[in-house]
């Protein structure tokens, strides 16, 4: 009778040389990974805030021109406003500060400029107008705002023009609020991190009382109950997990094609083409990891 061979037979053992090149390999990939978040943070992030602040300026310079910028939360089809659409220009002196604030204030929207509140008018109409930017990471256009002072001026420009208002105070977390608003007063509140750049520990908010009369509010201010959650201070984006997620599976896939080349093609081969296709994976993840992060850092 004629004997079958065993399954584990059929399978050629694995070299133990063949097990420390892959363990090698997965943690190269690691480290180059904890490396690409590092990189992305300190000379990716500013580079992509700079283009996509490019983009934004272009765009909302020429609205201006030509009379067809935001100058309500609505569209004039009556439809909210994009997250990202541009709707005002912030600048502030003493910080060297002049940057196109973006609709909406989820970690996604923060990586290309500050953002603006959804439930607060826009800046220089009458009421609370509440303005939220990063710490430390792409661009971190709001780090400075606790050098500013009282009296400091800040410009803001929209579709109705240019407004001005004048720092009155700092407010950290368990410092009271400011006094309710009159009639017709507006008040323009930055928001951002407060503490070590890349391990913020509370929330600064600056409030600038407008000087002059505020401008005309055209609709309706977004209800506060209808803001959704990722827009909070120190909130981070859940909608970033799916594509953390496939974006780390591509890499383990890259790991799994970098080794399998070294064994069948060769070493300098095999990172020729590897290379690449990991550093694009390690992107994605540290792009999607700072989504997921706290809007604030």
């Amino acid at each position: 009778m004629t004997t079958m061979p065993s399954l584990d037979a059929a399978i050629p053992p694995v070299a133990p040389s063949e097990r420390a090149r892959l363990v090698g390999t997965t943690l190269a990939i690691v480290a180059a990974l904890a490396l690409g978040i590092v990189v992305n943070a300190l000379v990716v992030s500013p580079l992509r805030y700079e283009r996509d602040q490019d983009v934004a300026g272009w765009a909302f310079r020429a609205q201006l021109a030509n009379g067809t910028a935001p100058v309500g939360q609505v569209t004039t089809a009556d439809r909210l406003l994009t997250p990202g659409t541009p709707v005002a220009i912030v600048t502030i002196p003493r910080l060297g500060v002049d940057d196109v604030v973006l609709e909406g204030t989820s970690s996604k929207v923060l990586l290309s400029g500050p953002g603006h509140r959804r439930d607060t008018v826009l800046p220089g109409q009458a009421g609370p107008v509440v303005v939220m930017g990063r710490h430390g990471a792409y661009g971190g256009v709001f780090a400075g705002l606790d050098t500013l002072r009282t009296g400091d001026v800040i410009t803001t420009t929209t579709g109705q023009g240019t407004a001005t208002y004048a720092v009155t105070g700092l407010r950290r977390s368990g410092d009271p609020l400011p006094d309710s608003l009159a009639p017709g007063a507006g008040r323009l509140t930055l928001v951002s991190a407060d503490g070590p750049r890349w391990a913020p520990d509370d929330v600064l908010r600056v409030d600038a009382a407008l000087v002059g009369e505020a401008f005309e509010t055209p609709n309706a201010v977004l209800s506060s109950t209808l803001l959704a959650d990722d827009e909070a201070a120190f909130a981070g984006d859940p909608d970033a997990w799916p594509l953390l997620l496939l974006a780390l599976a591509a890499l383990a896939g890259c790991a799994v094609l970098v080794a399998a080349l070294r064994r069948w093609w060769g070493r300098w081969q095999a990172w020729i083409v590897g290379v690449p296709l990991i550093a694009l994976c390690g992107a994605l993840v540290a792009e999607q990891t700072f989504v997921l992060l706290p809007n604030l850092v």
